[in-house]
């Protein structure tokens, strides 16, 4: 009598009574908190911080989806919960790898619900997403429990570090400098975003270098920037605390530049220019390093879009308590939106050179590939370098599958002829 009660009402609240599985904790051992590893769509940048504090809170399936991503280099069968509450009964959809389930959800205070078994038949990145049509529905999930064959091999996600998990692993090319060449006195590189690929939050550095970095950035939908930075001798993260005889000066700027001082990762002076560059189109990027004497360096930043046909001045910097010429040419990619650390974005880069003080262009055809924490710690496996004919390319993000190993060497094919640039003539 009891059973065919409950049956009743359960038809009664939702139209029919989904059939679940119901797990022990004990059978679902790895938890994955959804404040690192769960995105709800459609959130801004502040709506994703709470996510990232609070993970799942006060969620309306209605309204967006939430998809939880994780790794598993095993395959199987995967039984897979949650750890959820709602304000009042309701009925939500899971889907996992194109299976579709049915999952009841009743209870107000945050409890263990079972969601079901499915089946994993590819090691990779998986993804759950859940969705429902109750917008009366108010949702908290904290966490996503698995268990299962499928997880007795390698499972990765992020476990700390939430911060630097939503934001995806950053990647690097390091490229090697020719032993023919003496001091480097130029480095010249070329970009070029693959349409579609110019994700938000996306910063496609060009022109690395031991003290600073140069390239372009997506900022905003009406929004991008070229941006170039150089760092402070003086070891802070707060520019105000930079002694006077440390800090960067600027000595030149190009038209429509700020310049001012940046912090919270490394400090020193910074400069960038609004520009709406496009995906699809190639870029060119030249940084001067020279000795200014009296223990100091200048830095000069040059920037060449094929739509306007020449050389612009971004900025020049001099940099205290230094004497070098360009060291450590390298680029990276990285993504500084925590909201799209789930969307897949790519560069190519192409053509580097560097020119040194004997007057000679020397080609750089061979780079080191490497990852920053978030990757070395295994918390994120969604990145990728390599070669495509002339170019390197570097990708990241997503939860793609197929990463390349860290601090391996690449090589692309030579181009074989070097810029054509008048020095005498740069702004």
């Amino acid at each position: 009598m009891y059973k065919l009660t409950l049956s009743l009402l359960l038809f009664t609240l939702f139209g029919c009574a989904p059939k679940v599985e119901v797990f022990t904790s004990e059978e679902l051992p790895i938890v994955i908190p959804t404040n690192g590893n769960t995105w709800v769509e459609g959130l801004d940048d502040q709506q994703d911080r709470n996510l990232l504090n609070n993970g799942v809170k006060d969620w309306n399936p209605a309204e967006a989806s939430a998809k939880t991503y994780f790794y598993t280099a095993a395959v199987g069968e995967i039984k897979i919960g949650m750890r959820a509450k709602a304000t009042k009964a309701t009925i939500l959809d899971m889907n996992f790898n194109g299976k579709k389930q049915s999952v009841s959800l009743s209870n107000t205070e945050l409890d263990l619900v079972s969601i079901g078994t499915f089946s994993i038949e590819e090691p990779g990145y998986h993804t759950l997403e859940i969705t429902g049509e109750d917008n009366s529905a108010s949702i908290d999930i904290s966490e996503i429990l698995i268990g299962g064959a499928a997880t007795e091999g390698k499972v990765h996600f992020a476990k700390d570090d939430f911060y630097w998990g939503r934001r995806g692993p950053s990647v690097h090319l390091t490229y090697q400098v020719p032993e023919t060449a003496s001091d480097v006195l130029y480095f010249y590189n070329e970009i070029n975003v693959p349409e579609g690929e110019d994700v938000l939050g996306s910063y496609f550095m060009a022109n690395g270098f031991a003290e600073g970095y140069f390239g372009i950035q997506v900022n905003g939908a009406e929004e991008r920037r070229i941006l170039f930075s150089v760092w402070s001798p003086f070891k802070t993260d707060n520019p105000k605390d930079i002694p006077e005889d440390e800090k960067i000066k600027l000595l030149k700027k190009g038209e429509d530049v700020y310049s001012g001082e940046f912090g919270n990762e490394g400090s020193g002076g910074q400069s960038y220019r609004k520009y709406m560059w496009q995906a699809g189109t190639s870029y060119r990027f030249l940084l001067k390093a020279e000795p200014a004497g009296n223990n100091s360096t200048d830095y000069t930043a040059y920037f060449f879009a094929p739509e306007i046909g020449k050389w612009e001045l971004i900025a020049s910097f001099r940099r205290p308590k230094t004497d070098t010429y360009v060291k450590r040419p390298h680029s990276f990619l990285e993504n500084f939106h925590t909201e799209t650390g789930n969307q897949t974005r790519k560069g190519r880069y192409a053509n580097q050179w560097v020119y040194d003080t004997k007057g000679n262009w020397h080609e750089m055809t061979t780079a080191k590939f490497t990852a920053d924490a978030t990757a070395r710690k295994e918390s994120r496996m969604d990145y990728a370098g390599g070669a495509e004919g002339t170019s390197f390319f570097m990708q990241n993000c997503g939860f793609f599958t197929g990463w390349t190993t860290i601090d391996s060497m690449i090589e692309r094919k030579p181009l074989g002829l070097a810029p054509t640039i008048d020095f005498s003539l740069l702004p």
